[in-house]
């Protein structure tokens, strides 16, 4: 059934998918971005920006500098080194951002019910559920109770990729006309991405499961790390 929805949008490969893949199945109100205080989100940002504007949506960015002022976490301007590695490695718990996700949901729930949406759209999917618990369906179900529950308009999270994996999200981005080299990455936030950190590496093994040629730029790209508890 086709809904009136809000898109969360990084500039990511999944959230721009998310993007074109709700534009093709429902009425898009807006997109939303969250400036947080990531070391990346300055990279991000514009190409969510640019997919929206390519696709007639209104864009918006949202300014929540007190998770770089209180949280802790080395992808925020305020934390440590990223490190590198495989995305599922242990050590990539330092990336996360304690309930990002909640927050941005709240937050994107209040302002879909101000602008008459029925629904979120949000592009968490399988291969995040190792490392981040906001991305875990147990936790999107619970979220959605609440969002539900607490709003008039009973608005929905919607989670069209929460079953699939990156390189299934790759292919359908490819089927929806995505171009991909205008997306981001990388937790390091440089000139270009790193090709070593986890995300970076998580990219690479999309492109390459999907076969799809990776239009990305990389600092460096060796070969990619095996997967914890795989054998060498």
């Amino acid at each position: 059934m086709k809904k009136k929805v809000v898109v969360l949008i990084s500039g990511g490969m999944d959230s721009v998918v998310a993007l074109y893949e709700a534009r093709a199945n429902h009425q898009v109100v807006a997109a939303l971005s969250f400036d947080y205080g990531s070391k990346h989100n300055h990279k991000e940002i514009p190409f969510a920006a640019h997919h929206s504007a390519v696709l007639g949506i209104p864009h918006r960015v949202i300014k929540l500098s007190f998770i770089s002022d209180l949280f802790k976490s080395d992808l925020l301007q305020s934390g440590g080194e990223i490190p590198d590695g495989h995305y599922e490695q242990e050590n990539m718990k330092q990336t996360v951002v304690p309930f990002r996700n909640g927050i941005m949901l709240s937050v994107a729930g209040g302002y879909a019910e101000s602008n008459e949406a029925q629904a979120l759209v949000i592009a968490a999917h399988s291969g995040d559920h190792a490392i981040y618990p906001d991305c875990r369906e147990e936790f999107m179900k619970a979220m959605t109770d609440a969002i539900r529950l607490g709003t008039y308009a009973n608005i929905e999270i919607l989670r069209p990729f929460i079953a699939l994996t990156k390189a299934q999200i790759a292919q359908r981005g490819h089927e929806l006309g995505v171009d991909f080299s205008k997306t981001w990455s990388c937790y390091k936030g440089g000139d270009i991405h790193c090709g070593t950190c986890g995300t970076c590496n998580e990219r690479r093994e999309a492109f390459q499961l999907a076969g799809l040629s990776d239009p990305t730029v990389y600092l460096r790209a060796p070969s990619l790390p095996p997967k914890p508890g795989s054998p060498v």
